[in-house]
Formats: C-alpha cells, sequence, structure tokens
C-alpha cells in the first residue's frame, strides 16, 4: 500500500472509530492545534459544512457556552449543540439568517472564527477547477467579511495555482493583519490542497 493511500485509510479509520463523519474532521484539529482557533465560549462559522465533521470539531471545542453554525446547499443531518442552515452563501438573505442563529439567546451576532472549506465539483481540468475554486472561496471572504468580528480568524480551503498568490493579497487587503498558508498532515500529500489561516480581522 502506499503511503498516502495508508495515511488516508489511517484518517478514515479514525473517523469511523471515534464518531466525525468525515476524515476531514482531522484537518480542523490539526489546524486547531497549530494556530489555537477555536476557544471555549467562541462563536463559529463552517461554510459549506457537509457532511459535518468540521461542525463536529468546533462544537466539542468551543462547548456549551459557544455557538456553532454550519450553512450547505444541501441538507445536512443535525450536529449536537450546533444550528445547521440550509442555503447559499452567495444568497443576500444569508448573512442576516447566519447572524440571527449566532445571536439566539445572546446579544452577540458576530462570529469569532469563520471556516470554509468550500471546494467546487471536480472536471479534472485543472486550470478550470482551480478558478472555480478560487471564485469560491471568494465568495466565503465577502461572507465572512460581513459577518466576523473585529480581531477574529478565519480558514479558506484553497487550491494551489497561479491565482493563489492574488488571493491572498486579496485576504490582507480584507482587513487580516496575518495570511498564512498551512497544509495539515490528514490532507493527502499528493494534492494540491492548502489551507489559508487568517488571523486578527480588522474591519474595514
Amino acid at each position: 500500500m502506499r503511503l498516502q493511500d495508508a495515511r488516508r485509510d489511517h484518517y478514515r479509520r479514525l473517523a469511523k472509530d471515534q464518531g466525525y463523519r468525515s476524515r476531514a474532521a482531522y484537518k480542523l484539529k490539526q489546524l486547531d492545534d497549530s494556530y489555537r482557533l477555536l476557544k471555549k465560549g467562541y462563536r463559529v462559522v463552517d461554510i459549506g459544512c457537509a457532511p459535518g465533521g468540521w461542525v463536529q470539531v468546533a462544537a466539542e471545542h468551543v462547548g456549551p457556552t459557544g455557538r456553532v453554525v454550519g450553512i450547505d446547499l444541501k441538507e445536512v443531518e443535525p450536529v449536537a449543540n450546533a444550528i445547521i442552515l440550509q442555503g447559499s452563501i452567495t444568497d443576500p438573505l444569508t448573512p442576516a439568517r447566519i447572524a440571527d442563529a449566532l445571536g439566539e439567546g445572546n446579544e452577540r451576532s458576530v462570529a469569532d472564527v469563520v471556516l470554509s472549506d468550500l471546494a467546487p465539483n471536480i472536471s479534472g481540468m485543472w486550470e478550470v477547477d482551480h478558478a472555480r475554486q478560487i471564485d469560491l472561496t471568494r465568495s466565503a471572504l465577502a461572507l465572512a467579511k460581513s459577518i466576523l468580528r473585529q480581531g477574529g480568524s478565519a480558514v479558506f480551503k484553497v487550491f494551489e495555482g497561479e491565482f493563489l498568490k492574488e488571493l491572498k493579497a486579496e485576504m490582507t487587503a480584507a482587513g487580516f493583519q496575518k495570511v498564512l498558508v498551512s497544509k495539515p498532515s490528514a490532507s493527502r500529500q499528493e494534492s494540491s490542497e492548502l489551507y489559508l489561516v487568517c488571523l486578527n480581522f480588522a474591519k474595514n
């Protein structure tokens, strides 16, 4: 068995054994280990949350005093201690829906952290897939800017390629004081998948 296949099987088995809906849960766990993104009491929004693995991890970390809101085009099975919304991130009503969910029973209707593991349907044509993924991330960034608190953080999945440098510059221009590139070991090492970890948001 190839090393990457063994690693993939390892995280798939772990997810099954530990009750996570996808092996991707370990990507977020490893990102949080590195950057301490998720804290008790935090309010977290997960964009493109299906099947719910990241929502599960976030809910564990923020605890009962925090709040996790996930949104996806697909219907997602309920997750304990989280609110799941169905809809498009480009819908003009989505920021208000998320704010309402974050502030339910609490005056705080802004997010401490925004997570995006969005990816397009893969066509197999690399230039097309990379461009589509960048567009998705730009939509996620626009939503994050509208719901993130001053000093908040965000994580965006990206594909390595010619538009990545430009996208990083857009993250900085959007108000993030630090934009770091990370590849968790739970990601397939032969894939072009990376994550932009964006810290200390300053609202413009």
